[in-house]
């Protein structure tokens, strides 16, 4: 079960194939049980290990797919509902870039700015946060990129929900990443290589 600890997590998809939402291996499990997968998109699997039957010694298993289309299901996608902003989610989305100077930094030298900053009445949304190296955003202060002449490498934007689950999972597993990015809007596709 060690192994089963730090399993990935399934993506789980509606009849459509529209992603829905990240699943733990013992979920999908219930599921394959209740005979609720509808189809799979991967060649990934985690192969769980069950009982040992006694009369023959053998060991049962089931080798539960990466990607998993559940029966019935509808996606949670709604145009209107905006992913959660965390500074995590931000730097993911901005690849540990600065737009400001352009430099990548570990997690821990970087900086949510506001575009418009907040004693300007700048909103903590998406569309007014970029990724900012600690001397770039102390640079630029409370001024807009135009009055501190720091112009962006790039405008903010929201995530999609394709994007918002690749934000949200560290542990992606390639064809889990091929089928997502597909999701994500071609203009941006590059940004999660």
């Amino acid at each position: 079960m060690d192994r089963l600890t730090s399993a990935p997590l399934i993506l789980t998809l509606d009849n459509a194939g529209r992603p829905i939402d990240w699943l733990h291996w013992h979920e999908a499990v219930n599921l394959y049980v209740r005979d609720q997968i509808a189809w799979t998109a991967s060649e990934s699997v985690i192969r769980v290990m069950g009982g040992i039957n006694q009369l023959t010694g053998t060991q049962s298993f089931l080798d539960l797919n990466t990607i998993i289309a559940i029966k019935g299901a509808k996606a949670k996608y709604n145009p209107e509902v905006t992913p959660t902003l965390t500074n995590r989610a931000l730097f993911e989305r901005d690849r540990h870039t600065c737009l400001y100077c352009g430099s990548s930094f570990k997690h821990s030298l970087l900086t949510r700015d506001h575009v418009r900053p907040k004693a300007q009445g700048g909103r903590d949304i998406w569309t007014n946060v970029v990724t900012a190296c600690k001397a770039c955003n102390v640079k630029k202060g409370c001024r807009t990129p135009g009055h501190a002449h720091m112009p962006l490498l790039a405008l903010p934007y929201i995530p999609n929900k394709a994007e918002a689950m690749i934000l949200s999972n560290r542990r992606i597993l390639t064809d889990q990443m091929d089928f997502l990015r597909a999701h994500v809007p071609q203009d941006r596709r590059d940004s999660f290589n």
